[in-house]
């Protein structure tokens, strides 16, 4: 029981910190980092970070035909996931990437039908069809308020919806991976390999940095998205992961729009208006639908 409590105290606590970090983050942007050299600080960080770790552990070998693999959802993961989720919350507002990377579970379902033929029914089809609907209204109308920092609120929008359909595919395409190894041998070098891709477009950036005029607000909320979005979250969910089922998991990632828009609405970083509200409506009951079980549907 004691266990039990504990996993979903750290449960609760990585969508905590995915929740807030959409705020967190999106104050220090662009002024004092660039989205582009904030992953850069992500990658490299966590690298480290995995790879200090993993001396502790005993070496795990990587099949050689895995490599390939370890590459790919890389380059989703990583480099395409992370590169389109920053600019865009650089560009748009935190409610609406705390709103847009709810459609994920959607994302996950279109494509696992697809690459792991999981099949579809009408609810499921209508919920994607839904949660797609709420992405729009927000992509189309979400630029109507007036929020300061958000210079081109569509076109983040549109890159944040192109971060959770990589982000779905990075889930789909990791599971065979995660049955195998380890999660700090594969995170050590899915970050590693990251750093090498991300670095071509992250560099100039990062250089930009202008470190000694860096006040502390900034430097903590730095240090906030390296060492606990990036890192401290995956020992969360695996610690979690240890006594919770997987489904037990996945239903705390639903919170963390909620804590996104709190957190943003009482700092004063966000404004929640009737379209925000609309497409949260859609997007939220979109995924509740694309969730159901087999027995909620026949009751």
């Amino acid at each position: 029981m004691k266990n039990r409590i504990f996993a979903l105290f750290a449960a609760f606590g990585a969508t905590t910190i995915y929740g807030l970090n959409h705020t967190i983050a999106k104050v220090v942007m662009p002024d004092y980092v660039g989205a582009f050299g904030f992953i850069m600080l992500r990658v490299v960080g966590a690298s480290i970070l995995f790879w200090t770790v993993s001396v502790f552990l005993p070496n795990e070998k990587i099949d050689q035909k895995d490599y390939s693999r370890i590459v790919g959802v890389s380059f989703l993961g990583m480099c395409i996931n992370m590169l389109m989720f920053f600019k865009g919350l650089e560009l748009s507002t935190p409610i609406n990437s705390g709103v847009i990377v709810t459609l994920t579970p959607i994302i996950i379902l279109i494509l696992s039908s697809i690459f792991l033929k999981e099949s579809l029914n009408l609810l499921k089809i209508l919920g994607i069809l839904m949660g797609f609907a709420g992405a729009i209204v927000l992509i189309i109308y979400g630029n109507k308020s007036i929020v300061i920092n958000a210079p081109n609120v569509s076109l983040g929008n549109i890159l944040l919806l192109g971060n959770s359909i990589s982000y779905g595919a990075y889930l789909v395409f990791i599971k065979k991976l995660t049955e195998k190894y380890h999660t700090v041998t594969i995170m050590k070098w899915m970050f590693l390999v990251g750093s090498f891709m991300t670095f071509p477009v992250t560099f100039s950036d990062f250089m930009e940095i202008s470190w000694h005029n860096l006040p502390f607000y900034a430097i903590w909320r730095i240090g906030f998205v390296v060492i606990c979005t990036t890192f401290l979250t995956y020992f969360l969910n695996v610690y979690a992961l240890k006594t919770l089922p997987a489904t037990t998991i996945g239903a705390f990632a639903y919170l963390q729009p909620i804590i996104t828009i709190i957190y943003a609405i009482l700092t004063g970083n966000d404004t929640l208006d009737w379209v925000k509200s609309l497409a949260c409506g859609l997007v939220f009951f979109g995924v509740y639908l694309v969730s159901m079980k087999k027995k909620e549907i026949k009751t």
